[in-house]
């Protein structure tokens, strides 16, 4: 741990002096422009701003982290619709007034126990400032987790974007110790949009100024999935509604399924990100998806250390030294979700 927070370190002060570089900005009256700088060629490039990020807020960086449970109308649970796929409905258990959901196996998991909770976890690091060009990292966990314990404390997300040094949000949300990959409200068209939506007015509250509302509405999102949060990952990215504003795809030992979805996101248009990084349980499903994208005349890297010009796909296999359970903050390296966010280009903090 000692080593993993010196090395860390050394990013950080990277950033900070990197951050000593830039000119001074003058904002006017009314919303501004965020503009980025150019990385470095051994970075991945988001290469534009799908939608030109509007500034409304003044406000400087924020002086300290603040991470929250929010309760979300839109969050995607509870939820009463049908399973797509089936066209049955999800709550299709019923015992003395409890509704649940047979999932796979056959086992019954209780609305109650797992489909009820609609908190959903927002972050905004320290020093995080709505002026610059900025992110929102939504992350879908996986089976058998919660928000507060894994999410929070195990697998460090908060953590992992103050340490990536990027200017950055983070959104998480999945059903509560589920071992189940259903998306609730997910499955419906729109509703990932619906979602970001509401994160965007939970998260001006939560940064102190409400006028940053609509600056986090505008905001590039990438997708990070773990394990059984692939599901989520592909519907939202095929039918959430977000069009050009998602621009990357991160998979962390979580591509079980779904590989139809994640071709379509990937070859609809080649500036978007997909990063597939995997061990033995999804290896099959990885080489699947590789032979497919070199049939569409995709091409691909498998090393994240190198800037791929002609594509911005990496698919790593680092079964080796990694373990499932563990993959959300040792994979091809210690915590890859700040070495994912700490190679963006454009949005240092």
């Amino acid at each position: 741990m000692h080593n993993h927070a010196r090395r860390w370190g050394r990013i950080g002060a990277r950033a900070a002096f990197a951050a000593t570089l830039a000119l001074p900005v003058t904002l006017p009256p009314g919303p501004v422009m965020a503009e980025g700088k150019a990385a470095g060629s051994d970075r991945i490039f988001l290469d534009k701003l799908p939608i030109p990020q509007a500034v409304y807020s003044r406000s400087g960086p924020v002086a300290a982290g603040k991470t929250r449970l929010v309760p979300f109308e839109t969050a995607p649970f509870p939820y009463a619709g049908t399973v797509p796929a089936t066209g049955r409905p999800f709550l299709d258990v019923s015992s003395g007034g409890r509704k649940g959901h047979r999932g796979r196996g056959g086992r019954v998991l209780w609305q109650d126990e797992t489909f009820a909770d609609r908190r959903v976890l927002l972050h905004i690091p320290e020093g995080f400032d709505i002026r610059r060009p900025s992110l929102m990292v939504v992350f879908f966990h996986g089976h058998g987790a919660n928000l507060s314990a894994d999410v929070d404390r195990r697998q460090l997300l908060p953590e992992q974007l103050t340490m990536a040094g990027t200017n950055a949000v983070l959104v998480a949300q999945l059903a509560v110790k589920a071992a189940d990959s259903s998306i609730g409200k997910l499955w419906q068209p729109g509703a990932f949009a619906r979602m970001l939506g509401e994160a965007a007015r939970e998260l001006s509250k939560l940064h102190g100024d409400r006028r940053t509302q609509r600056t986090f509405a505008t905001l590039p999102v990438a997708i990070v999935a773990y394990s059984g949060g692939y599901v989520a990952a592909a519907w939202s990215a095929q039918y959430g509604g977000l069009g050009r504003r998602l621009r990357g795809v991160v998979l962390l030992d979580a591509l079980y399924g779904e590989t139809g979805k994640f071709t379509d996101w990937v070859t609809g248009d080649r500036t978007r990100i997909f990063i597939s990084a995997y061990t033995s349980s999804t290896r099959a499903r990885n080489e699947e998806l590789q032979r497919t994208l070199a049939r569409k005349g995709i091409s691909f890297s498998h090393d994240i250390g190198r800037h791929a010009r002609r594509s911005n796909v990496y698919f790593m296999d680092v079964s080796r030294g990694s373990s499932h359970r563990n993959f959300v903050t040792a994979a091809w390296s210690d915590y890859p979700v700040a070495d994912f966010l700490s190679r963006l280009g454009g949005y240092t903090r």
